[in-house]
């Protein structure tokens, strides 16, 4: 049957109306679209009850952290909300931290994407990332930069070394932008850093975060630690250095099929003037063990760093406070790890080994359990002070 062109025209008009009806109309559920939940940061208030923590790199081995943290009572602060925030180009994937979210329960956390355009030239400078870096300082009160891959070494102005691995370059370009921004930096020393008018500003950075703290602020990376910091090219030779000198465990290389675990525990030697001693308790004759994973180290430091822990022998600087701003700390190690909750004896260093727990070599090395866990005792009071001013 022919249908008139008239009444064709018509039903045409129709159908498009609806759909732009049906377009414009929010979800059934009766939930915000997806593009407008990731943009947590553009909704919230400058101040109210919550105190926020913002982190970087939301992914679901970070987020598994926080949530042992929390519910353990490392980190103990009321009407917390944390924001994960992530450039929408890095690798993070975000649809497996959201669903690992809503499936736990956790609505404590939120998530704001990055969609402004960044890249290596302008890292250190004011760019189009700027806006969300005031955004974070106006309306958070804290960060946190996690661990991960390593940083280009042209951010630092260094050619890229055999040994390092690139893998993520728009979260380096985020996160080290955010430290320039939050802590300035050698690299421009003109610019006023955003902490400058909000100085107790709760800051952490771990391991990988640790080390764009410095990279932020105008330092330099060791890109190898064992064939540069320790002059070493073969396993075996590492192996003999001794467990005080493994930045990560060696084994694993030797014996892939093992399952050994891939970090190490050795010991820190903390300043007699940091805020571990001064801010915490500890002395520095107390030597905690800790978790390392790592094959990069500081080398040049930052603009405003200072050292307040090493490895046991010196080489290696393992935590740093600003000279400034109080609320400040990096760490070249991982105080954070759920891993430390549990009793399970399932881990082994070398083949050979009876399985242990992570909690148990804490805490057979006191004050081990009790210096991983008072650091977040400290920030999370640092958060609460930021909060109330």
């Amino acid at each position: 049957m022919r249908i008139p062109a008239q009444r064709l025209s018509r039903f045409c008009l129709g159908v498009f109306v609806i759909a732009l009806v049906l377009s414009a109309a929010p979800p059934l559920t009766g939930q915000a679209p997806a593009a407008a939940l990731e943009r947590y940061l553009d909704g919230a208030p400058d101040k109210d009850a919550a105190v926020r923590l913002v982190i970087f790199n939301p992914e679901v081995f970070n987020i598994r952290c926080l949530e042992a943290l929390r519910k353990n009572g490392a980190i103990d602060v009321p009407d917390l909300v944390v924001v994960g925030v992530y450039h929408e180009r890095q690798t993070v994937n975000i649809a497996e931290s959201r669903k690992y979210t809503e499936e736990n329960g956790l609505g404590w956390l939120k998530f704001h994407v990055v969609r402004a355009e960044i890249s290596e030239p302008v890292v250190f400078k004011k760019n189009a990332c700027t806006a969300e870096f005031e955004q974070i300082v106006r309306k958070a009160d804290g960060v946190i930069f996690f661990g991960g891959p390593d940083i280009p070494p042209s951010v630092f102005g260094e050619k890229t070394f055999l040994l390092t691995g690139i893998t993520d370059p728009y979260r380096h370009y985020l996160e080290a932008s955010a430290v320039f921004h939050l802590l300035g930096g050698s690299q421009d020393p003109k610019f006023v850093p955003l902490l400058a008018a909000r100085p107790d500003f709760a800051v952490l950075g771990i391991c990988l975060g640790f080390q764009t703290l410095n990279v932020g602020t105008g330092g330099t990376l060791v890109q190898d630690i064992w064939t540069e910091a320790y002059g070493q090219t073969t396993v075996e030779d590492v192996i003999a250095l001794g467990m005080e000198q493994w930045h990560n465990n060696p084994y694993p290389k030797l014996f892939p099929r093992d399952n050994l675990m891939s970090v190490n525990y050795h010991t820190l030697q903390l300043g007699d003037n940091g805020l571990f001693v001064k801010a915490m308790g500890f002395r520095s004759s107390d030597h905690p063990r800790i978790r390392s994973s790592h094959h990069q180290a500081l080398e040049k430091m930052g603009q405003g760093l200072v050292a307040v822990a090493s490895s046991r022998d010196g080489r290696i600087i393992e935590a740093v406070e600003h000279k400034k701003y109080p609320g400040v700390l990096g760490l070249q190690f991982h105080p954070e790890h759920y891993g430390h909750f549990d009793p399970e004896p399932r881990h082994r260093q070398k083949p050979g080994d009876a399985p242990t727990s992570l909690q148990a070599i804490l805490q057979n090395a006191p004050p081990s359990f009790e210096f991983n866990t008072a650091i977040w005792r400290w920030f999370s009071g640092k958060l609460v002070e930021s909060h109330g001013k």
